[in-house]
């Protein structure tokens, strides 16, 4: 229906997460009738991310340094560690300001039948830095999910190996959340982690 280049640009905006085809379509049409600065804009800040941004050595979060900004922060607890799956989960505890540790980011979860084991996650780097001893409290915040769930207790055994606490992040109804409309294992998760008060 369009020219090559045209479908080209199409199908690799349907590379973005959440982007179909009817999306992707908009997205390239918008771009080249009413935002060509935007467009030039948006290739050459992808081209040089892309070039430029790789694994934080330290944390494997996305940087453009060896050590990324929170690495590179003598101020922050040294003796708090933070497991997580992605780098847009550190971004999201990040912006609650309520953890100053340090973090590791899994890139991914353990799934056996993806083909995604201990090595695949990091896990040889992480008891690594679980070896050094300078950790005293791993919290680990990996997703609510069977993988996510595997990936905790796998992390909590080795942690708990090298003598460091081992936390989990809480997980059940959201403030502000009604229980009439919370799913049952969500609701069934957060009777079973209840808190005295």
């Amino acid at each position: 229906m369009f020219s090559p280049l045209i479908d080209q640009l199409i199908n690799s905006l349907r590379h973005l997460p959440g982007v179909g085809p009817k999306s992707a379509q908009r997205m390239a049409l918008h771009l080249l009738e009413r935002d060509r600065e935007g467009a030039q804009n948006l290739s050459e800040v992808l081209a040089k991310a892309v070039e430029h941004v790789h694994r934080c050595q330290q944390c494997r979060t996305l940087t453009e340094q060896a050590l990324c900004n929170i690495c590179s922060n003598a101020r922050r607890n040294r003796k708090e560690l933070c497991i997580v799956e992605t780098p847009a989960d550190v971004i999201a505890i990040e912006t609650s300001a309520v953890f100053s540790g340090y973090y590791f980011v899994l890139l991914g979860r353990l799934s056996p039948i993806d083909g995604i084991g201990p090595k695949e996650i990091g896990m040889d780097v992480l008891a690594s830095r679980f070896a050094e001893g300078e950790i005293e409290e791993v919290i680990v915040a990996t997703n609510p999910t069977i993988e996510g769930e595997a990936t905790a207790h796998y992390i909590s055994e080795r942690a708990k190996a090298q003598g460091i606490k081992v936390s989990r992040i809480a997980h059940g109804i959201p403030i502000g959340g009604e229980l009439e409309y919370v799913d049952g294992g969500t609701l069934a998760h957060a009777i079973s982690r209840r808190q005295e008060i």
